[in-house]
């Protein structure tokens, strides 16, 4: 288990680097939201996922849904890193043509949703785990919500509508950087995001999201869950892995100078050997 923690952590600071070479310099993109969710997607995609990159359309598949689909570029990361499309296509995220656009499109190889528009990746990953029952296949659902989009009243109809049809291959993991884009997400009060989840049947874990033992075991605690569905609230950092961009709203959707570019590149560096020397 060492060593598997270990060689996740050492993804996501790769996965963290992919992000920056998709936003670039003086090209608007959501540092914040993708390196928050850095983590977590990683764990996805090289440790708890059954996907394929040359068969990315298989029906057993399990499905990832960017509910949040501004923090998208973490998800490009993680499939241009498993193959899903060459790693070049990352320098051309938000171009005209590009197969990479600032929020999830289905023509983008690996991406099963379009999202974007808040509050609506729930109900779509809940239909989703439904049509796997009725076909008879045994695929897993998961979906990143941001906690800001918490406040959109879509999400809590599927919250109940999932706990209603007792859908345990739906799991619903809150990227709770309690930061969204215009301050603090006490703007709009949330309460107890866990008790309303449990208030409605869910099985819920609340976890580190940047804590890569953490994140495994919550993944692998939902696994054994039945008759309801699960959510992992992951506390997290906004702009992880960015001194000068963690925990600041001003980062939820801007341009990186050169100087700053140079700075990021240089802390990914510098983490990449720290967990190489752990």
């Amino acid at each position: 288990m060492k060593e598997l923690i270990k060689e996740l952590e050492r993804k996501s600071v790769q996965i963290r680097k992919n992000i920056l070479e998709s936003i670039g310099i003086n090209k608007k993109g959501h540092v914040g939201g993708s390196m928050s969710s850095a983590d977590i997607v990683t764990a996805l995609y090289f440790y708890k996922m059954k996907h394929n990159p040359a068969a990315p359309d298989c029906p057993d598949r399990d499905r990832l849904i960017f509910s949040k689909g501004h923090s998208v570029l973490a998800q490009y990361a993680a499939l241009a890193e498993a193959g899903y499309f060459p790693r070049e296509e990352l320098k051309k995220t938000k171009t005209l043509g590009s197969i990479l656009q600032g929020h999830p499109e289905i023509r983008t190889p690996g991406i099963e949703a379009n999202t974007g528009s808040l509050g609506q990746g729930l109900s779509i990953g809940l239909g989703m785990a439904l049509a796997a029952r009725l076909d008879g296949l045994k695929y897993r659902v998961y979906v990143i919500l941001g906690d800001g989009e918490l406040a959109e009243g879509q999400i809590w109809e599927a919250v109940t509508a999932a706990s209603n049809f007792k859908a345990d291959n739906l799991i619903a993991i809150v990227d709770h950087n309690k930061v969204q884009a215009t301050g603090p997400i006490d703007r709009h009060e949330l309460g107890n995001i866990k008790a309303r989840f449990e208030a409605t049947g869910w099985e819920t874990i609340e976890i580190d999201g940047h804590n890569m033992e953490e994140i495994v075991s919550a993944l692998d605690a939902a696994d054994e869950v039945n008759g309801r569905p699960t959510v992992i609230i992951a506390h997290t950092i906004k702009g992880k892995g960015v001194s000068f961009a963690e925990n600041k709203a001003a980062y939820h959707n801007n341009g990186l100078t050169e100087e700053e570019y140079r700075q990021a590149v240089e802390e990914l560096e510098k983490l990449h050997i720290e967990v190489e020397g752990r």
